[in-house]
């Protein structure tokens, strides 16, 4: 990864366009002059300047140009996104198709993403590069914006309002964005702080033009951006993937979070294989052991732990998908415990994904799981997270002593969550966690705390450790000679007869 910014062609540039016939040719120019840059998508918001017949004589068919015209003009925003959409370059950035912007600095506002230590990069125009001087009560307006912003979200930016913001492509195009004008900056600015985004600033140049050259912000678009920073900072977080908004709200959830590895982590040994690590909030509180190997079946979630354990020598990222994986393909990793939390109920075959964890260890190797119990409060927020089922005690170790494990323990956690989420199950009928349901759970800590000192005999969750104590091919051939004893010890007895 870190050779890629020397390759030519990682950059999407995404640039909307609406009336810019004088400047369109010129900033075309320097943009394709870039050689960071892969592809140009642009995106014409209804222009009638006659800047769509010079895109049609001039860019349609270039091979690193695509052009994308919008019927009628839905603002900024909304040509932002549909360009996000069809991005295909590893990194993205925003390009406005004015001259207020030097394309010179794409190698500088893309190379931490590319080194892997970023997943969004903004340009400032206040860290001692070149600018025009222009504008003191925009200065002032850009500044109440970006301290506003920086409250809000505890982020410590200089330049919030930056039309300059490069992102990994994966990660931008998972956000759900909604602006329409100009409030893309806020807005992309709080979800990146709610997906606890590694965010860089970088100097750039800047060269502000006047109104009579065309600028089109105005002073209603800085309350527009007050509303949407306290909106998208104080509302619940939503994603174009489905699930991945839930695991973002429990990300939040820190105390329970550490009440649950507190509860884990005694089982396990100096080499863990943690299945389903989602966005890494249970990796990091693993990343002291010897070697972890962190796994996923999303590619996202896969690219965004690879970058955030990037300089973490000790953890491995690997995709695994429970329902078909080969456990020689883990012989390496010389694994002796197994982490599986919230994850076994969404495969169809768990008892077979459990056969083969018992193949990945050796005699003494454990798996510990984490999963949902009591079948009666299954409701639409496990459907929505692609549950097969909820467990009972008798059928959770009955499939992991089958997948050849001894159960060293085995309990029932959270009765106090129990009652909230049968209403959200059977009354309220909700799709989603909230982050109201995320600070509950970490008020609850201390009664959970509580739990763990007697035996519960139901709860929201079922935690169960399994020991390996055979291999299941020693044990099949035990099986198997018993049962040739058996049918010899019958054969023998007819030949007495």
């Amino acid at each position: 990864m870190r050779n890629k910014i020397m390759e030519p062609g990682v950059l999407s540039v995404v640039m909307p366009v609406f009336n810019e016939r004088a400047t369109l040719n010129e900033i075309m120019r320097r943009v394709l002059a870039e050689p960071v840059v892969g592809e140009v998508i642009i995106v014409d918001d209804g222009s009638t300047d006659g800047t769509r017949e010079i895109l049609a004589s001039s860019y349609e068919g270039h091979r690193k140009v695509r052009v994308i015209l919008q019927e009628k003009n839905g603002g900024k925003g909304s040509a932002v996104r549909r360009g996000i959409r069809e991005a295909r370059c590893p990194a993205l950035i925003i390009q406005d198709a004015d001259l207020e912007y030097d394309p010179k600095d794409y190698a500088r506002l893309v190379a931490p993403i590319m080194r892997g230590d970023a997943d969004a990069v903004f340009g400032s125009r206040f860290l001692g590069d070149e600018h025009r001087v222009l504008f003191f009560w925009h200065s002032i307006g850009n500044t109440v914006l970006t301290l506003l912003s920086n409250a809000m979200t505890d982020l410590n930016l200089t330049d919030m309002e930056t039309g300059y913001k490069a992102f990994r492509t994966r990660l931008i195009q998972s956000i759900s964005l909604e602006s329409d004008r100009f409030g893309f900056e806020p807005e992309v600015t709080a979800k990146l702080a709610k997906l606890h985004a590694r965010i860089f600033e970088v100097p750039i140049s800047y060269k502000g033009r006047e109104y009579w050259q065309g600028k089109k912000i105005g002073w209603r678009d800085g309350f527009e951006a007050i509303w949407t920073i306290a909106k998208h900072t104080l509302s619940p977080l939503t994603d174009t993937r489905a699930g991945t908004g839930t695991l973002e709200v429990l990300f939040e959830a820190n105390n329970y979070a550490a009440w649950l590895y507190d509860r884990t982590a005694k089982f396990l040994g100096k080499r863990v294989l943690e299945v389903g690590s989602g966005v890494g909030t249970y990796t990091k509180m693993l990343a002291n052991r010897e070697h972890v190997v962190a796994t996923d079946i999303d590619e996202w979630h896969l690219d965004r732990l690879a970058l955030t354990f990037h300089d973490c020598p000790n953890v491995t990222v690997k995709r695994l998908d429970l329902n078909q994986f080969n456990s020689a393909d883990f012989k390496d990793d010389a694994i002796d415990s197994i982490l599986c939390m919230n994850v076994l109920e969404h495969v169809e075959d768990d008892e077979g994904a459990l056969r083969r964890f018992n193949e990945m260890l050796s005699v003494g190797g454990r798996v510990v799981l984490f999963v949902p119990a009591e079948p009666a409060l299954y409701g639409e927020v496990d459907r929505q997270l692609g549950h097969h089922r909820r467990y009972t005690k008798e059928g959770l170790r009955g499939i992991v002593e089958r997948a050849g494990f001894r159960v060293v323990e085995q309990a029932s956690m959270n009765a106090v969550g129990m009652l909230g989420w049968f209403v959200r199950a059977r009354v309220t009928k909700s799709a989603r966690l909230s982050r109201w349901d995320t600070r509950l759970f970490d008020l609850m800590v201390p009664l959970l705390r509580i739990e763990d000192r007697v035996k519960l005999p139901a709860g929201l969750s079922l935690i169960v450790v399994g020991e390996k104590v055979e291999s299941l091919d020693s044990r099949r051939f035990e099986n198997d000679a018993a049962a040739n004893d058996g049918h010899l010890d019958a054969n023998v007895a007819k030949v007495g007869r």
